[in-house]
């Protein structure tokens, strides 16, 4: 699928170009014909003009609609994989359960291993959820006062947890105490999106930094510096896009939906601040950054 569209953009793109030529050539031959003719050639300016703006036009718009295509391909292939494992596996501990004898200790890690897998099913199914949410005009906001500290922490022992990390390799920095206006659910989301992505791409010798400061007394901080593959200066802006997801050898074994950075983002945007990535290129790691609006 993916190499057929690759192909029809490469045919609209090269039927363009041609096209393009074609009327050059013979806007070339007719001015050299009828030079004399100064409204004429005015009004073939204009007409060339217009044609070849329609077919570049066409073009950008084909190939954005091809690129949408199939990161909407990726995205229903990520969410069905975060789906259909997850459930397979609790499956499969059921019947293990209900057709064999099993000891107290082996039940006890079945029963673990099926609760990991369920809230990991029910973060994915929430992901989408919330970004769907975060698609509509005017989403309602759910504001209370926030101590940023005490989320940031809470959320690097829910990824501790999830991720099996030891507690050595999320190192915390806090800052002063800050307390910002938000919606718990949603900041939460953000943060715990941005740990949970440091984590992912950092592989098996994960070393992440988080620190929280105040900025000009205005704003609080947040950053998530890690030690993964890095990013080109022109992925920058593009991994808080919706179904982004970087390329590469690491990234191709990490497994998500390209929407942890957007929820980041667009919670950054709902409460007044902003949100952006940091990297010296590939091969010396990422820092990501959200900035909230601080209560006095």
């Amino acid at each position: 699928m993916l190499e057929s569209r690759r192909k029809s953009m490469a045919l609209f793109i090269t039927l363009g170009a041609s096209l393009i030529l074609v009327i050059l050539i013979l806007y070339i031959g007719w001015v050299l014909l009828n030079w004399r003719n100064g409204i004429l050639l005015f009004l073939g300016v204009l007409m060339l003009a217009f044609i070849i703006t329609g077919v570049v036009l066409n073009t950008i718009f084909l190939v954005r609609e091809i690129r949408r295509n199939e990161q909407h391909d990726a995205f229903i292939n990520a969410v069905t994989h975060e789906l259909k494992t997850p459930v397979a596996s609790i499956r499969l501990y059921l019947e293990t359960l209900q057709t064999r004898a099993v000891d107290e200790a082996k039940r006890a890690e079945f029963y673990r291993i099926m609760l990991a897998d369920s809230d990991r099913l029910l973060a994915t199914i929430e992901q989408v959820l919330r970004t769907g949410r975060m698609g509509q005009s005017g989403p309602k906001l759910n504001l209370t006062n926030i101590e940023i500290n005490a989320l940031v922490e809470e959320c690097l022992e829910r990824a501790r947890q999830l991720h099996h990390v030891p507690e050595r390799a999320l190192e915390y920095s806090p800052g002063p105490p800050v307390t910002i206006l938000g919606d718990l659910d949603d900041v939460r989301a953000a943060v715990a999106n941005l740990i949970d992505n440091a984590v992912k791409y950092s592989g098996s010798t994960a070393k992440i930094v988080v620190e929280t400061a105040v900025v000009d007394d205005t704003f609080v901080t947040l950053r998530v510096r890690d030690q993964g593959p890095g990013l080109e200066k022109s992925e920058l802006k593009r991994v808080f896009k919706r179904f982004y997801r970087v390329q590469g050898q690491l990234a191709a074994r990490v497994k998500g939906t390209g929407l942890g950075l957007y929820i980041v983002r667009a919670v950054a945007k709902q409460h007044g601040g902003r949100a952006w990535a940091e990297s010296e290129g590939p091969g010396h790691g990422s820092t990501f950054v959200l900035q909230l609006p601080r209560v006095r």
